[in-house]
């Protein structure tokens, strides 16, 4: 073994286009030795973007519809740890390497299986699952913005591979926690649906709330809701959107033109930053200033300034002061005086743009390739690292076609991979101590992902809240599932002590933040090998990458990472009209699963060597992952000129949005293109018009009969037709009532839960944690998130305090068990 984290694994790589790849490539990137199996003739997807998702990996073209072909390939899986797949359910049983088989001749083998669909569900199995079908009917193109929903513009296509993305994020999380299981519970096989990695992913833009408390509701929100009470039309323009967006969540333009993201809307002190940054302290004075987190009734105001959103009141006039600052200055002043004074924003930039940027350069967010095909090559970096493992800032190149054959005979020696026979099916984290120090979306992710695993989560948050109670709670039901709550004053000696008590005993610690705030807050990695020498930290940014660079100490959120990266430009159609994809949590939740990878990959080096560390991600490095398809550059390169913008509708007449005689639906046939209008004679004479001229013809025709009807004729093979899901839809037709106590998460694709019983005295509903499905292992259903500081107590008990140690505390203001009388201030 060298030191590389993974070095000692060998993975054999079936996947093909995005999903599959990705696995092997995040696996390769931390050290594995990944083995790409491709057919006679080379891989089927040939682009650039297959070379970078190729990297660190070697190649075998194998003939699996041979038995010589079978055979070989059931020999290295007998030598190796992991096997990845993505073909349609029911492939890999044909070609004779279904997981019985592969598990007959290496019973400690992980195998992950990555299908569109689920394989047990009844309706979509079977459906040709290419990224932007999975898309469609799970909802990322319908009601995606409240910003598309106020002009009216439903379905919005986009080629963002958000399903792949999601789906490889657990993919690789959950072989690197079966791995580590290996010992109790044997071989595993696991399947991720892309489609419920998908919905899982964008949980926070499907979450629902019993009477929903107005006060959270942001100005686009109310504004939508208005119309819709009064039937009155949703068409409002780009340009009118400007009056309902929040001051402390928007773009602005520069002195040079280009737009700034601001995002300050969620911790209680950013707001001040931001406006003292622009030179308008003398407007924050006359902004009313208090206690978010008291009930409405008891409020001085009408808006508080901790509080998002900002009250119709002032919005106007803290915009327009905004506004008139900004154009004081080019954006890349803003940017280094926005850094320097740690309020959260950044420059909207384009994909392109990011790859050059100098930052993602320095950093390794963005890493530089010499690569035999395309000469030097930029792409997006490292998606899960360890701080101190030095491969992490190697750039390896993609494989020449069937490299690994002179080595094949050498390999097919070794002894093949044993097992001890399992002891039960437990969860692959039974028994994992964590303490859980982040806030919002991202970070918290971590810990509710760690839980469905069997990991026990202690959440320690500060005694008075530095977070909104919108962010803190709502975001929260989905976020804190399945924890322990404690509150501490860690800005006191008496916290700071009761927080190592904790982390002593813990074997991980997580928190997102920036270098400086993780050694100010006592967690360096110098500070924590003192504490507890077997400990990982898991730390999350949004800036940080292998290496330092010039904003690696700079603040920012999910939708910041979008505007940097590319995502908004992209999305809203150029620089001039700007979007975020998705309401909230596009990047945030995405940047907690690839936490989760980094974290696999410490404990399977922890397993190895006792080794603890630091694992990391950024949100920078996952505003990339989901753009996977697109994200590189090298001289020649064809131009970025994929479908962008709200008009968008698909890539091409084979690949598109059509309106049917009874809704919207989805037509693809990438591959079969004329020859799938061809065999349908309502359709047939289609087949011999232009691809340039073909959408408007296709689409006259689609109008003609229902969604139902061209299902039907259409579906053959790789060609298919869905019906636009919508999140909420996709939501209600899959809900299950908690308080029946017969939830299953296993049969269908989509999966939501209504706690009926919450803690907070109203129902939510919150999708299912289903995405990974164990053939063995124990998946737990996470415990309401509970009220912030229910388990103080419970927890300084069991680290060695006496009760009146503990009332003491209290008392002082060192510990807390509460933030406000009600679980959700109203």
């Amino acid at each position: 073994m060298t030191d590389r984290p993974l070095a000692h694994l060998r993975v054999l790589d079936f996947g093909h286009y995005l999903a599959g790849p990705l696995v092997g490539m995040m696996l390769a990137d931390l050290g594995a030795e990944v083995i790409r199996i491709d057919p006679p003739g080379g891989p089927r997807w040939r682009d650039p973007a297959f070379d970078m998702l190729s990297r660190g990996k070697r190649s075998l073209v194998l003939d699996l519809k041979t038995d010589a072909g079978k055979q070989t390939a059931l020999d290295l899986a007998a030598r190796s740890d992991v096997v990845i797949e993505n073909f349609r359910p029911g492939v890999m049983d044909r070609l004779g390497l279904g997981p019985e088989a592969l598990r007959a001749v290496n019973p400690a083998l992980i195998s992950l299986s990555l299908p569109g669909f689920a394989s047990t569900d009844p309706e979509l199995a079977s459906v040709a699952a290419w990224e932007a079908v999975i898309a469609a009917r799970t909802g990322q193109f319908t009601d995606m913005g409240l910003n598309r929903q106020l002009m009216g513009i439903n379905p919005s296509f986009t080629p963002l591979g958000l399903a792949s993305a999601y789906g490889a994020a657990f993919g690789a999380l959950s072989v690197l926690f079966a791995l580590g299981a290996r010992g109790r519970n044997g071989g595993e096989h696991i399947e991720v649906p892309l489609a419920s990695a998908l919905f899982e992913g964008l949980a926070y833009n499907s979450e629902q709330i019993e009477s929903y408390p107005t006060r959270y509701q942001c100005p686009r929100e109310t504004e939508l809701n208005r119309r819709r009470a009064a039937g009155l039309p949703l068409n409002l323009s780009y340009a009118e959107l400007d009056a309902f967006l929040d001051p402390f969540y928007r773009t602005y333009r520069c002195a040079d033109g280009r737009g700034f993201y601001v995002v300050a809307c969620s911790i209680v002190t950013h707001p001040h930053r931001v406006l003292h940054v622009l030179g308008l302290d003398e407007l924050a004075a006359t902004l009313p200033d208090f206690d978010a987190w008291q009930d409405q009734t008891d409020w001085p105001d009408e808006w508080a300034l901790r509080n998002y959103p900002v009250g119709d009141r002032d919005r106007g006039r803290i915009t327009r002061a905004m506004q008139a600052a900004f154009l004081t200055r080019p954006s890349w002043e803003w940017e280094a005086l926005f850094g320097d004074g740690k309020a959260p924003a950044t420059a909207q930039r384009s994909s392109r743009e990011w790859l050059t940027d100098p930052h993602a350069l320095a950093s390794g967010l963005v890493q530089t390739v010499e690569d035999p095909r395309h000469g030097q090559m930029r792409q997006m970096g490292k998606l899960a690292w360890l701080e101190d493992d030095a491969g992490a800032l190697d750039c390896p190149t993609a494989p020449e076609v069937d490299e690994l054959r002179p080595d094949l005979a050498r390999l097919l020696t070794e002894a093949p991979r044993t097992a001890s026979a399992p002891t039960g099916n437990s969860g692959w984290l039974d028994g994992l101590k964590v303490v859980d120090l982040t806030n919002v979306i991202a970070g918290p992710t971590i810990g509710a992902t760690l839980a469905r695993f069997g990991a026990d989560v202690t959440s320690v948050q500060p005694v008075s809240p530095s977070v909104d109670p919108w962010n803190a709670v709502v975001f929260g039901l989905q976020a804190h599932r399945g924890k322990e709550s404690v509150l501490l004053n860690l800005a006191s000696a008496e916290g700071r002590a009761a927080l190592e008590r904790l982390i002593a005993e813990a074997d991980v610690v997580t928190m997102n933040g920036t270098d400086q705030q993780r050694d100010t807050m006592g967690l360096s990695p110098e500070r924590l090998e003192e504490l507890n020498p077997g400990a990982i930290l898991v730390q999350l940014d949004a800036w940080g990458g292998p290496r330092r660079g010039p904003k690696s100490d700079h603040l920012g959120y999910d939708d910041l990472a979008q505007a940097a990266t590319g995502v908004m430009v992209r999305f809203g159609g150029g620089p001039a009209t700007p979007e975020e994809h998705a309401h909230f949590g596009t990047i945030d939740a995405l940047t907690g699963y690839t936490a989760c990878v980094a974290l696999g990959a410490a404990l399977e080096r922890k397993r190895v060597t006792g080794k603890g560390g630091v694992a990391r991600s950024a949100l920078a490095a996952c505003g990339a992952m989901i753009q996977a398809q697109f994200m590189y550059d090298f001289d020649g390169r064809p131009p970025f000129d994929e479908p962008a913008g709200r008009e968008a509708r698909g890539w091409g007449p084979f690949y598109h949005c059509y309106r049917a005689a009874d809704g919207w639906m989805f037509f693809a046939a990438p591959i079969d293109r004329g020859a799938a209008l061809a065999r349908v004679p309502e359709l047939a004479d289609l087949s011999r018009v232009p691809e340039d001229d073909l959408a408007p013809s296709l689409a006259e025709r689609f109008a003609r009969e229902s969604i139902a009807y061209w299902s039907e004729r259409l579906p053959d093979g790789s060609v298919t037709v869905v019906p636009l899901g919508s999140l909420a839809v996709n939501r209600e037709a899959s809900l299950q009532v908690e308080s029946t106590g017969d939830i299953d998460l296993t049969e269908a694709t989509y999966r939501a839960i209504r706690h009926d019983q919450h803690p907070m005295g109203r129902w939510v509903d919150l999708v299912a944690p289903n995405a990974v499905r164990p053939a063995s292992a124990a998946i737990t259903l996470p415990s309401a998130a509970p009220k912030p500081g229910t388990h103080t107590r419970t927890v300084l008990a069991r680290t060695g305090f006496s009760e009146a140690e503990i009332d003491a505390m209290i008392a002082k203001g060192l510990a807390g068990e509460r933030w406000s009388p009600n679980y959700l201030p109203e």
